[in-house]
């Protein structure tokens, strides 16, 4: 197996920080902060330096980390081909995924995990597709499902990752439902174009989203509240203050006074929801069949919310 002083230093390379590293990889700054220590004298290199008040890599810890992404994807090639000469599965499996994902098909595959593996324990981390990435390197998540940041290098480029595409999840519209276009079958931006609207915080991927389908459709919307969840944004709605675009994964149930109509026209948008590994891992029988079952579960979503398979 791989030196997990190795990877504490792997995870230090993406975090920066004493801090991050430890809570990433759930050891003690003080445990962190030793654990590099005994790797540098084991290794009789310097790996880090003082700078300012934190520590920084080296050429030689910075050369040390990039050529063992090598060393990392044959080691998990090998772990998850040992795992399928055996027919065995590992004892501990971690996924990650942002809010809408752990609601719609992380908790609904841990169900499945616990029935199919009773004696692997499935821990389910809630975070951000930049957490998500950190955590796979710091090896406490096996697996994440995130949004695809079209262009980001982490994912497109990065030797260390993995990416396999699980469904395209299209924008609807959410409105009051004793709005006029509430009982349409879809509307098009355009015939929304004097709304109130809803939107995320500039800056996020999702505020990004919505300003493409707007310029896309040629229509200048008016920004009338911001907020950071999708329950807000469902809140607001219901509340008869704006409309709003949601992701069609995104669940609606239990919220009053709220219709989800779809989009059709120009305008019309999906986000790209990815399934991301370490290198070499994806053969692992855990991971294939997590794989399977995350898909399954998202085209069952997209066919019967709205009634169509986009």
């Amino acid at each position: 197996m791989i030196d997990p002083r190795l990877i504490t230093l792997r995870t230090f390379a993406a975090s920066g920080t004493i801090a991050a590293t430890a809570e990433l990889t759930g050891y003690s700054p003080s445990a962190v902060s030793a654990q590099l220590r005994d790797l540098q004298n084991s290794l009789g290199m310097t790996l880090l330096t003082k700078d300012g008040r934190g520590l920084r890599l080296t050429a030689t810890g910075r050369y040390l980390v990039r050529r063992s992404d090598r060393l990392i994807s044959v080691w998990e090639e090998i772990r998850a081909s040992s795992f399928t000469a055996g027919d065995q599965a590992p004892s501990h499996f971690g996924i990650g995924g942002f809010s809408t994902a752990s609601a719609n098909l992380l908790a609904p595959l841990a169900a499945h995990l616990r029935s199919t593996h009773p004696d692997v324990k499935v821990h389910i981390i809630e975070a951000s597709p930049s957490r998500c990435f950190d955590l796979l390197v710091a090896e406490r998540i096996d697996l994440a499902v995130v949004v695809s940041p079209q262009g980001d290098a982490r994912v497109e480029d990065d030797a260390r990752f993995e990416k396999m595409d699980l469904l395209d999840d299209p924008l609807d519209v959410m409105v009051p439902s004793d709005h006029p276009v509430a009982g349409l079958d879809a509307v098009s931006l355009s015939e929304l174009a004097g709304e109130d609207w809803i939107t995320a915080v500039p800056g996020s991927p999702y505020h990004a989203l919505f300003i493409a389908a707007f310029t896309a459709a040629g229509v200048t919307p008016t920004i009338s509240h911001e907020s950071v969840e999708w329950e807000t944004s469902a809140a607001l709605v219901g509340a008869g203050v704006g409309v709003s675009l949601v992701p069609r994964l995104a669940n609606l149930s239990g919220e009053d006074n709220v219709t989800r109509v779809r989009l059709t026209g120009t305008g019309r948008l999906s986000r790209k929801i990815i399934a991301a590994v370490r290198t070499g891992s994806r053969g692992s029988p855990l991971i294939r069949e997590s794989l399977r079952h995350l898909r399954a579960t998202s085209q069952r979503i997209l066919a019967t919310r709205l009634g169509e398979t986009d």
